[in-house]
């Protein structure tokens, strides 16, 4: 787990402004910079970003966060991607309790990745330089339908037909970057080699595989003509690992979260003839089988993926593999469904002989997770003999057992019931089904705790706006708005516990990054903080110090109520006497306080 003054001391050197800005453009509009939301369609600016608060927020869409977040949610990362991606921008190495290396031999290994990355960009350079020249592969592209601006968007480029191109741009060959980076091939141990060291890529189409930080990583290379390989990807390399890549995700992201579904094809042929027909929010796995990391990426995309592949026996194979990757991630909030083509057809023929609404009205159709999941378990099974039915049953306890304990789940066992002559509890019992959703008692919800309302809310508001103002509330005032959150007590504790443990240095972005990791219930006044315009320090300090007074002046007039009510001894009579002084010298202040601002 990464500690939280790191992510404090992250959030106080990276600035907010340059982060996104490497993905919006930003013009300066006032105290704040402004530009198109990123993550919904709109015309007209109302995505702003606030170098004081070092915080984002879209008027149209509601969207809000900090750097770290707005990494999360644009990019796809996780939460420990998006850290150490921030992290390597300002020098800074995240603690990772698993990282054992000495500090030398991190060096040398981010200076490896270095020299890695610098290689595979300047020969992408050279294969786009190359397709411009290139009229064979143009005329072969053109006759797949494709247009520049499709090509120019997807980076592609040509591998010219000879053994060492890339020594024109590469003047040390021998260099090792390249043979690491799967550029060139190295056969220098066989004496009798014709060519020792030569290009991997010749004569090919080339596909430039990015990350989702836009960084080429590898490349698919196609062939013109016939011959074998078809395709030749990159070997794996610390750069590149197939399974945990997707191509082009990283230029679909933007169209992924306008059409509201990613779809999964087989190849980078069909991710840009798609993208060429009007479906860009296509990606591809990397000739390889989908894995659980590539559902986990699609996942932080969308809610919905839909995974196309070719109606025969092969594609039925890898469908199958898609569903079991699926199977941990599939839930009550997200649509994982499987789209089956005509064997004659891959995703570019259908869309040119029947039409985009055709396609994409077989998106829609597409088979859901659930029917799909028992289509495999039934299979080619007897479900007229207690043998076949047995066999159905054996067949989908894996899948099911991979499923999470939720209403789908229970949805999917109640059709494997049903089609088996079982029950549902009887279905749970049997694959002992963690957390049994037919069978088991479940307690009632709890319910959502109304919010702050009032006063409490407006001190809460502003201790989250500005945190450093945490050093105002002394032992009474603490106790005064204890007192009056009452059933947000705990909240308010937490909240100036957090501030306080931040010290000086505490802003608004690092807190709200804070609070989200502990409760959802601070979501409402990030968001309405996040919206507001900016303001000034001491006016804001000598609002909260009224609010303080307030509370504490209805602190004693509770106190003063409750005495009333008792029996009237020395002692209350003192008690009484001490909070009337109190109650006297909170409003004398009042008083003091509004002469100065008049």
């Amino acid at each position: 787990m990464i500690p939280q003054s790191f992510i404090q001391d992250l959030l106080n050197r990276v600035d907010i402004v340059d982060v996104v800005g490497r993905y919006v453009q930003l013009k300066k509009g006032g105290a704040n910079y402004m530009g198109l939301c990123p993550f919904h369609n709109e015309k007209s600016p109302s995505f702003t970003v606030s170098p004081t608060k070092q915080f984002y927020h879209c008027f149209g869409c509601g969207a809000h966060g900090t750097a770290i977040g707005f990494l999360i949610e644009y990019s796809g990362l996780g939460f420990v991607e998006a850290v150490k991606d921030l992290a390597q921008g300002v020098g800074m190495t995240v603690p990772d309790n698993d990282d054992r290396l000495p500090p030398a031999q991190r060096a040398e290994q981010q200076a490896k990745s270095l020299a890695l990355s610098e290689a595979l960009t300047r020969a992408c350079d050279y294969y786009r330089r190359e397709l411009r020249q290139a009229e064979r592969a143009k005329q072969y592209l053109i006759g797949r339908g494709l247009t520049g601006e499709i090509a120019a968007r997807y980076g592609l480029g040509y591998a010219p037909d000879g053994w060492d191109g890339l020594k024109s741009v590469f003047p040390d060959y021998e260099d090792g970057a390249l043979v690491e980076s799967g550029l060139v091939i190295d056969r220098a141990e066989e004496d009798d080699a014709r060519h020792k060291r030569y290009d991997r890529f010749r004569d090919r189409i080339m596909f430039p595989i990015r990350n989702t930080k836009g960084q080429v990583i590898g490349f698919g290379g196609r062939v013109l003509d016939k011959g074998e390989p078809k395709y030749l990807n990159s070997p794996e390399t610390p750069l590149f690992q197939k399974g945990s890549e997707l191509y082009g995700l990283f230029e679909a992201r933007q169209a992924i979260r306008e059409a509201g579904y990613v779809l999964v094809t087989e190849g980078y042929m069909d991710v840009v003839a798609l993208a060429q027909l009007g479906f860009p929010q296509a990606v591809a796995t990397l000739g390889t089988a989908c894995t659980t990391i590539h559902v986990q990426k699609l996942l932080r995309q969308t809610d919905q993926v839909v995974f196309s592949f070719d109606g025969d026996g092969a594609g039925r194979r890898a469908a199958r593999r898609a569903l079991e990757a699926s199977l941990p991630y599939a839930g009550d909030n997200k649509t994982i469904k499987f789209l089956f083509l005509p064997s004659e057809h891959d995703p570019d023929s259908f869309v040119r002989e029947y039409g985009s609404e055709a396609f994409a009205q077989q998106v829609q159709d597409a088979m859901p997770l659930s029917q799909f999941l028992l289509k495999e378990a039934v299979g080619d099974n007897d479900l007229h003999t207690p043998e076949g039915r047995a066999r159905a049953q054996f067949d989908a306890k894996p899948m099911l057992q991979a499923l999470p304990a939720s209403a789908l789940r229970l949805q999917i066992v109640r059709g494997l019931a049903q089609v088996t002559g079982s029950t549902p509890a009887e279905i749970e019992g049997l694959f002992e089904l963690a957390q049994p959703v037919a069978q088991g008692r479940k307690a009632p919800p709890r319910a959502r705790r109304a919010a702050p309302m009032g006063l409490e809310r407006q001190i809460m508001r502003l201790l989250v706006a500005h945190p450093v103002l945490a050093a105002e509330f002394d032992e009474p005032a603490q106790a005064a708005v204890m007192r009056l959150a009452s059933e947000h007590a705990d909240m308010f504790v937490q909240l100036l516990t957090i501030c306080r443990e931040m010290g000086v240095n505490a802003n608004f972005a690092v807190l709200a990054e804070s609070l989200r990791e502990i409760s959802s219930d601070f979501d409402p006044l990030i968001a309405e903080i996040a919206a507001d315009t900016e303001s000034d320090a001491e006016v804001v300090r000598l609002e909260l110090l009224g609010a303080i007074r307030q509370a504490r002046l209805q602190a004693i007039k509770g106190e003063l109520e409750q005495i009333a009510g008792g029996v009237a001894d020395e002692a209350a009579k003192n008690r009484i006497r001490e909070l009337m002084m109190q109650q006297d010298q909170l409003r004398r202040q009042a008083q003091a306080e509004t002469g100065r601002r008049d």
